[in-house]
């Protein structure tokens, strides 16, 4: 997507985060966020907005300051913080250079991408306490998936241990049309991943739906849980898709 096409869908998403935050019980758990309430959901979104709003608008690195508490009415300080990173997007080039924690090339147009997946998965970590029905648009979702596999899996080790892969594998989405080529580590001792060459043979393959294997790399939803087709090396694709792919 264009980075007008993302400013376009994060206004939907921050729009809809904030008539959870409206609506629903501030104190219901999280489902998969620890132990998180509703509340605290709302708190760490509108800070990392504005977090993001300031890399944004400087393009230099800043600190994580999530402590900011909102005033009385939750959902209107959510929405001056989502307001405020939209509007730093918005007067932003998306060419010229800002810092960013992933692969990803170091331009204004990572946050673009990079606030609407924030905000897409934790819409639905709000439905999910508030107790409501909601999916991700599979096309939000195969991006997602392409954001970590490209962007975050070569710098996992910064967070984590990296997963562990044995063989080539091929992740693909059976709904969109999307595939992504996981290589064994190399001289970085990190996986490599990058979009499938057809020619290309894998050891492993693993289809589904793109929301479901979005929402398995961000674990919020558990593997037994996903609709996917496992070919060949299961156990290796098993082990895989069972370690840590993001912060």
């Amino acid at each position: 997507m264009t980075p007008d096409e993302y400013l376009e869908r994060l206004r939907e998403l921050t729009t809809g985060f904030a008539r959870v935050a409206r609506t629903a019980d501030h104190a219901a758990p999280v489902p998969c966020c620890g132990d998180w309430r509703l509340r605290d959901l709302v708190v760490h979104l509108g800070n990392v907005h504005r977090w993001a709003a300031g890399i944004v608008r400087t393009g230099d690195p800043a600190q994580q300051i999530f402590e900011a508490e909102p005033g009385a009415d939750l959902a209107a300080w959510y929405g001056e913080c989502a307001d405020d990173l939209i509007e730093a997007l918005r007067e932003a080039s998306p060419q010229d250079g800002a810092w960013n924690f992933t692969a990803a090339a170091k331009t204004k147009a990572f946050w673009f991408r990079r606030q609407v997946h924030e905000t897409a998965v934790h819409l639905l970590d709000a439905h999910r306490a508030a107790g409501t029905e909601h999916t991700l648009d599979p096309a939000i979702a195969a991006d997602g998936v392409d954001e970590v596999l490209l962007g975050m899996l070569p710098k996992v080790k910064r967070w984590h241990t990296p997963p562990v892969v044995t063989v080539p594998l091929l992740l693909k989405t059976c709904d969109t049309g999307h595939a992504w080529l996981i290589t064994p580590p190399g001289e970085s001792d990190v996986p490599g991943s990058r979009t499938a060459d057809p020619a290309e043979t894998a050891e492993a393959v693993v289809e589904g739906p793109a929301e479901g294997l979005d929402l398995l790399l961000w674990q919020r939803i558990e593997l037994d849980g996903v609709s996917l087709e496992i070919t060949g090396d299961v156990a290796a694709a098993e082990t895989f898709l069972a370690g840590p792919l993001t912060p």
